[in-house]
C-alpha cells in the first residue's frame, strides 16, 4: 500500500532517484546555515529537512516539491529560542527555548492542518500573476543575495583576495558543468556531477577553497556533523501564563500563515513549470503534519523551499520518489556520511544556487513595460521590493493582493454606465451596465437626478449586477431620494441571485422590484 504512494505516471524511478541524491547534498548547506539563522544546533536544521521532506513529498500536494529548513521560517522562530532562553535562564532551566520552539511548531502544524482541513487552500487562486511574478523576482534575488555571504568570513569580512578567486572560479566551473554537461548525456543529472566533479577537486587537494567543515567550524567550533538520532520531546516545563500563551500562539500563527504562503506560491510556480495542477488543501494539511512532527521530534520546522524544489524539477525529478530518496539520502549522511559532507565545496552549491537563480527569475517581466497597463508593472515592482528588503514572503503577496485589489476596485468603478430613455413623458428607463458595488455606488448615485427625473424610473439590470450590501443600500438611498421627490423608482431584470440578496435582507431596505420582471440568470463577472 505504501509503496503505491510513489508509483506515479508523473515520476520516473531514474530521474527522481538521481535528482533525490542531488538534492540531499543542496539541502545540506542551507539546512545548517538556516539553523544558525534561528538560534539552535545544526543537527535540528537537518532533521527539519528530513521530517519535512520526507512527511511531504509523501503525502503532500505537489510531487516534486521539495520542503526543508527554510530562512523565512527561521527568521521567525529565531525570536521565540531567544525569548525561551532568557526566560530559561531566568528559571534555571537550560532548554526551555527549545521547549518554546517545539510548542511553537506544534502549534503551526495544527493551524496548518486546519487550513487543509477546511479547504482554505483555495485562496491561493485570488493571487494575480502580477503578484506571482514579483514573488519569484523578489525570491530570485534574495537567493542569489545570500550566495554572497559564503564569500564572506565569519567576521563579515571578504575573504582573501586569492580564496575569492578561488571560490569565483570553482562556482563557474559548476555553473559550465551544469549548463553544457547536457550535451554530453542526460543519463545523470547534470547538477550531481557538478558538485561531484568539483568535490574531487578539492578532495585531492587540486585547489584548496571552503567546504561545509569551514562552515560547520564557524558556526559550533566543530568541524564534524553530530549524527545523533532524534528523541521524542515535550514541551514540558513551560509556564502556560498570558505572556507565553501571547508569544507562542503569535509566533505560531505567523509561522503557519509564512509557511503556507510560501509554499502554495511555491506550488503554483511548480504547477506552471511542469504544466501540472497540485493539490493545495492537500500540502495544506502534509505541511502542519511535518510540522507537529518536527516540533515533537526536536526540529525547527520550515516549507517549501524554491531553490531546491527547482533543482528537483531541473534535474528531472517528478514523483515523489524523489523527495522521499532526497530525505532517505539526507538521514543517511547526517547518521554516517559526515566526513562526506564536511568536504562539498561551497563554492560548488553556490554554482549551483546561481544556475537556480538564472532560471528562476522571470526575465519576461522586463518586456511587459509598456505593453500592459502600468498598474501591473507597479504591482511586480512592490512585490519584488518588499520582498527583497522586508525579507518577508508573506507580508510581499499581502502587499501585492491589496494593491491589485485597490487598482480592480478603483478601475471597475468607472466602468459603471446609465443610458437613459424615455417611453413617454412621465416614464424613463436607465439601463445600468457594469457591476454595482462599493466602489462603483458613488458614481452611480451621483448620475441619477431625482429633481429632474419623470414621475415613473426604472432602472433595467439587464446587463448589470448588484454584488454587495453597499449596493443594496445605496439603491435603497436612492429609491428614499425619490419618494421624498414624490416620484417612484423601480428595479427590473434583476437576476435571481440579486433577488435573493435582496430579499435576505429583509427590512434592512425597501427597493420596489417591478411586478413584470420576468427571471434569468446573469453571467458572472
Amino acid at each position: 500500500m505504501i509503496f503505491n504512494i510513489f508509483v506515479k505516471k508523473n515520476g520516473n524511478w531514474k530521474d527522481d532517484t538521481l535528482s533525490g541524491l542531488t538534492v540531499a547534498l543542496a539541502l545540506v548547506p542551507e539546512a545548517i546555515a538556516f539553523s544558525f539563522i534561528a538560534g539552535v544546533d545544526p543537527i535540528v536544521g537537518l532533521w527539519s529537512a528530513v521530517f519535512l521532506g520526507l512527511i511531504t513529498s509523501s503525502f503532500g500536494g505537489r510531487p516534486g516539491m521539495i520542503s526543508g529548513a527554510t530562512g523565512a521560517i527561521a527568521v521567525v522562530v529565531a525570536k521565540v529560542v531567544d525569548i525561551g532562553t532568557q526566560d530559561g535562564l531566568a528559571m534555571g532551566i537550560d532548554n526551555l527555548g527549545m521547549q518554546y520552539l517545539f510548542a511553537t511548531l506544534m502549534l503551526a502544524g495544527i493551524i496548518q492542518g486546519l487550513v487543509g482541513a477546511f479547504k482554505l487552500g483555495r485562496f491561493i487562486r485570488l493571487v494575480p500573476h502580477p503578484v506571482m511574478m514579483g514573488f519569484v523576482n523578489g525570491l530570485a534575488i534574495l537567493i542569489l543575495l545570500a550566495q554572497f555571504d559564503s564569500f564572506r568570513g565569519l567576521d563579515g569580512n571578504w575573504l582573501p583576495e586569492q580564496q575569492l578567486y578561488v571560490m569565483a572560479g570553482l562556482a563557474a566551473l559548476t555553473m559550465f558543468i551544469i549548463q553544457f554537461f547536457p550535451r554530453i548525456s542526460n543519463a545523470v543529472p547534470s547538477i550531481l556531477v557538478a558538485i561531484v566533479g568539483v568535490s574531487l577537486l578539492t578532495y585531492f587537494d587540486v585547489v584548496s577553497t571552503k567546504t561545509i567543515a569551514d562552515v560547520l567550524f564557524e558556526g559550533t567550533g566543530s568541524a564534524e556533523l553530530n549524527g545523533t538520532m532524534p528523541m521524542l520531546v515535550w514541551p514540558g516545563d513551560i509556564v502556560w501564563n498570558q505572556q507565553t500563551i501571547m508569544l507562542i500562539g503569535g509566533v505560531s500563527l505567523t509561522v503557519a500563515m509564512v509557511g503556507l504562503i510560501e509554499s502554495l506560491m511555491t506550488l503554483q510556480l511548480i504547477d506552471d513549470m511542469t504544466e501540472t495542477r497540485g493539490q493545495g488543501n492537500r500540502e495544506c494539511f502534509a505541511q502542519g503534519g511535518a510540522n507537529f512532527l518536527s516540533g515533537l521530534f526536536g526540529g525547527m520546522g520550515g516549507c517549501a523551499m524554491i531553490g531546491q524544489s527547482l533543482i528537483n524539477i531541473k534535474s528531472g525529478g517528478r514523483g515523489r520518489t524523489s523527495g522521499v530518496v532526497a530525505a532517505l539520502t539526507l538521514t543517511a549522511l547526517i547518521m554516517v556520511g559526515g566526513p562526506v559532507i564536511s568536504q562539498i565545496p561551497i563554492a560548488a552549491l553556490v554554482g549551483v544556487m546561481f544556475m537556480v537563480v538564472i532560471g528562476t527569475f522571470e526575465w519576461s517581466s522586463f518586456n511587459t513595460i509598456g505593453k500592459v497597463p502600468s498598474s501591473e508593472v507597479i504591482v511586480i515592482l512592490v512585490v519584488t521590493l518588499v520582498t527583497v528588503f522586508m525579507h518577508n514572503l508573506a507580508l510581499a503577496v499581502f502587499a501585492g493582493v491589496i494593491v491589485s485589489a485597490l487598482v480592480f476596485a478603483w478601475e471597475n468603478a468607472q466602468h459603471v454606465w446609465l443610458n437613459p430613455h424615455d417611453i413617454d413623458d412621465k416614464t424613463r428607463i436607465y439601463n445600468l451596465q457594469g457591476v454595482l458595488y462599493f466602489g462603483s455606488v458613488r458614481e452611480f448615485s451621483d448620475s441619477m437626478s431625482p429633481a429632474t427625473d419623470p414621475d415613473q424610473v426604472i432602472i433595467d439590470f439587464k446587463h448589470a449586477r448588484v454584488a454587495d450590501y453597499s449596493s443594496m443600500e445605496a439603491l435603497n438611498a436612492l429609491t428614499e431620494r425619490y419618494r421624498k421627490a414624490g416620484k417612484r423608482l423601480r428595479l427590473r431584470h434583476l437576476s435571481p441571485e440579486c433577488q435573493k440578496m435582496i430579499k435576505t435582507a429583509g427590512k434592512l431596505i425597501e427597493i420596489e422590484v417591478a411586478e413584470d420582471d420576468p427571471h434569468y440568470s446573469v453571467a458572472r463577472i
